[in-house]
């Protein structure tokens, strides 16, 4: 099985470990990865702004550099996932060809835990794991794509590591993109709740999905002078095969 790779900005500029995290499990389950050349932004900060002539821009580009192809694209976030997926169709509505290609990019699109667990049935394979972990459920990959049980099914695979459940887990963490920036006195207060939440379940490590959500926690809990380890889910996973 063959899939191309989409690395996100996040992962490009911040989180390089995480890309190398994903392609170490996904080789480990042989799976080829390709990683085309050229990858930009997906647009999702220009449509969330509301500059949509940017984002189609950045659509437009997406489009041409993935189609043309049947393997699947995977994505390490929730978020570049659903602007994909959800988004894309709707900025080019209005032009019949563009949007039919948007529909049929979309449809090969996965987030990284569905990935997983639908395709590689992964959470089927005994992975390592230690100490206690809590999981946050990151907005788009809960309510745009519908991801729920796909990365707990994948934690309860962890053999040796306790998953603590994190009470309010779907709610936001106040990076929310755009909304960080702009709004940053309420995305800090987010954050603030959320780290609280996770600090009160007594885990030693938070996971996620979405490298945004975590870089808004992690400083959360830094503020609070917190231990607490803040890993992607394919660090967590990498780590335990």
């Amino acid at each position: 099985m063959r899939v191309q790779l989409f690395g996100t900005c996040l992962v490009d500029a911040f989180f390089p470990d995480i890309g190398e995290a994903v392609v170490t499990l996904l080789r480990r389950f042989g799976v080829e990865v390709v990683y085309l050349s050229g990858q930009t932004c997906c647009g999702q900060p220009a449509f969330n702004a509301g500059h949509d002539a940017d984002a189609r821009r950045a659509a437009l580009h997406f489009l041409d550099l993935f189609d043309g192809s049947s393997d699947p694209i995977l994505i390490p976030s929730g978020s570049c996932a659903s602007m994909v997926r959800n988004h894309y169709p709707e900025l080019f509505h209005d032009d019949p060809e563009l949007h039919t290609r948007a529909l049929a990019v979309g449809a090969r699109v996965y987030e990284l835990s569905q990935f997983l667990v639908q395709e590689l049935k992964a959470h089927e394979h005994p992975f390592r794991g230690r100490g206690k972990i809590t999981y946050h459920s990151s907005c788009h990959l809960t309510r745009e794509l519908g991801v729920r049980e796909e990365p707990q099914l994948l934690l309860a695979a962890l053999k040796g590591a306790e998953y603590i459940p994190l009470p309010n887990a779907t709610r936001c963490c106040g990076f929310g993109g755009m909304f960080m920036a702009k709004l940053p006195e309420i995305s800090c207060a987010l954050a603030d709740e959320k780290a609280q939440e996770i600090l009160a379940t007594g885990a030693d490590t938070v996971t996620g999905c979405d490298s945004g959500c975590l870089m808004n926690i992690a400083d959360g809990l830094k503020k609070r002078g917190s231990n607490v380890q803040v890993k992607h889910l394919a660090q967590l996973l990498a780590e335990g095969l």
